[in-house]
């Protein structure tokens, strides 16, 4: 009896729940309609493709308010690496979470993400399997009418991970008429020095399947195929009017170089982009790491809005007391330098490592400027998370701070202070003008790290000084970027231990106090008690 009514409960229940998902239909007043519960996340929708021959799979996740509102929104294609598919940035990437966790940082927009099979996005080079004119020419407009989007290419950004994210590259780049914004993370291609020693295995599966030369080698496998769509050959022949970020981990073993050198190609044609080199490697982690910018850049773009320069601003903690700063002048001369001693130095008997800055102002007020550096250090080592040090700067000017100045300012400390004599426990800092010189000063075999923000480094600038840890640190706009990646290149070629990275914005203090913030715990791994 007691199970009978349980169960007429629930049949009334769920009576009144079919009721309350009716309405009636407006022409006769009698006839109740059940409305669907929206759905956000689309899987398994698919196109029959005239063009392929095939049906294409894809998914669509649609914004929160999209069943709430009439208007039209703008469209992201996702694109994923060799060897996944459409489910790739549902399952790996879990994009809905991302999209919604960072909507405050960018616009409701439709995600679309199709199968792009093993193409690299483009048509194949013996005309077999033309993906991208299947893209272009049935996904888009599929997408345009079943679903309300912005039809213009302003309304349309392609994004994309490894062979995505050479997807999203050359869409753009070949459509732009299609679409005019292009986000590019850990792009899987090769410079033609990269491509020429594939091994042959990789070559014919990977690259020559797509571009042709099945079996070629060296400059072989360089056809006129691969060229017409090489963003080497194609950035220098023709530039397209698109929006682009390209988003690369430093960890990456060879698709960094290929970045960077796009790049630094890229900065010499005054082609306009956004580059960011941060730290980690080819995965989702740092793929989901790169979406709150990404999708910020997207919702400026699609907005026609111009993308924000300004850089934030770390805080840099307590202000330490003037107490703890010595104004110090070199032997023989005129020139004055800082220490910063430990709050530990006077009740102990304790030998330190040192923090050597060359320190230029850039333009900003040196008393400020400096009060910051020695708070950001100094609480760095009362939280622990950089060992206890001296801090020694020299507020640099051209004329006067040469190596062998510098060298002697090192000597008086050592002389002076309770310091570890040995260049294990000794970091050198430089940036801008100062950062050239620093990078000069470790051929003298005195630190055995180095840190350099934004220096003027030459163009052609090189080391092979494998007893040396590198931090190379500069803006996107900053004017040493051939420098930076003539030395980035070099480290690598001999296995030097470096991070790189290339943030926001134009030289400044607060980009250097930013990237030296990131650096605490690479200078705290490399400096020894």
């Amino acid at each position: 009896m007691i199970k009978l009514k349980v169960s007429t409960y629930y049949l009334l229940m769920l009576l009144v729940a079919l009721l309350a998902s009716c309405t009636r239909d407006a022409s006769t007043g009698d006839v109740p309609v059940v409305t669907k519960p929206f759905v956000r996340l689309l899987t398994n929708q698919y196109i029959q493709s005239t063009i392929l021959k095939r049906n294409v799979y894809y998914n669509v996740l649609l914004p929160k308010d999209y069943d709430s509102t009439k208007k039209s929104y703008p469209v992201v294609y996702l694109l994923h690496g060799y060897g996944d598919n459409n489910t790739a940035w549902i399952n790996g990437g879990y994009i809905q979470y991302y999209v919604d966790l960072y909507a405050a940082q960018t616009v409701p927009m439709i995600y679309v993400m199709p199968d792009g099979y093993n193409t690299y996005y483009v048509n194949k080079y013996d005309g077999t399997f033309p993906y991208m004119d299947m893209f272009v020419q049935e996904l888009v407009p599929a997408i345009d009418t079943l679903f309300r989007t912005i039809k213009d290419a302003s309304g349309r950004a392609v994004m994309g991970y490894s062979m995505g994210g050479y997807g999203a590259l050359i869409l753009p780049a070949k459509n732009p008429n299609v679409f005019k914004t292009s986000v590019v993370l850990s792009m899987s291609f090769r410079t033609d020095a990269q491509y020429m020693v594939e091994s042959q295995d990789g070559w014919n599966s990977q690259w020559a399947s797509n571009f042709g030369g099945i079996g070629l080698k060296g400059t072989q496998r360089l056809t006129d195929y691969f060229k017409t769509n090489s963003p080497f050959y194609y950035y220098k022949n023709s530039v397209p009017n698109v929006n682009l970020f390209i988003d690369c981990g430093d960890d990456e073993e060879s698709l960094i170089f290929t970045s960077d050198t796009l790049h630094d190609m890229l900065r010499n044609l005054n082609v306009p982009h956004e580059f960011r080199v941060r730290n980690g490697a080819h995965t989702w982690t740092y793929w989901d790491s790169a979406l709150p910018e990404a999708l910020k850049y997207i919702g400026y773009a699609v907005q026609k809005i111009s993308y924000s320069s300004t850089v934030s601003q770390i805080d840099v903690g307590a202000t330490i007391p003037s107490t703890r700063i010595i104004s110090e002048t070199l032997t023989g001369s005129s020139i004055n330098f800082n220490v910063v001693l430990p709050d530990s130095y006077s009740s102990s008997t304790t030998q330190y490592p040192v923090i050597f800055v060359l320190h230029d102002n850039v333009g900003a007020n040196q008393n400020n400027v400096s009060q910051n550096l020695y708070s950001l250090l100094s609480n760095a080592m009362t939280t622990g998370r950089l060992q206890t040090s001296i801090i020694v700067e020299i507020p640099f000017q051209t004329t006067t701070i040469t190596i062998d100045i510098a060298q002697q300012i090192l000597t008086q400390v050592k002389a002076k202070y309770r310091t570890v004599a040995d260049k294990s426990h000794t970091v050198i800092i430089g940036n801008n003008a100062a950062g050239k010189l620093a990078f000069e000063l470790t051929s003298q075999n005195l630190f055995s790290t180095c840190l350099l923000f934004d220096a003027n480094l030459d163009d052609n600038s090189t080391t092979n000084l494998s007893g040396v840890s590198y931090w190379l640190d500069i803006c996107e706009s900053g004017t040493a970027y051939n420098g930076y990646h003539s030395l980035y290149t070099s480290v690598r070629q001999n296995q030097i231990a470096y991070e790189y990275r290339v943030r926001q914005g134009t030289p400044s203090h607060q980009t250097f106090m930013n990237g030296l913030n990131d650096a605490v715990g690479f200078i705290n791994v490399n400096i020894k008690n």
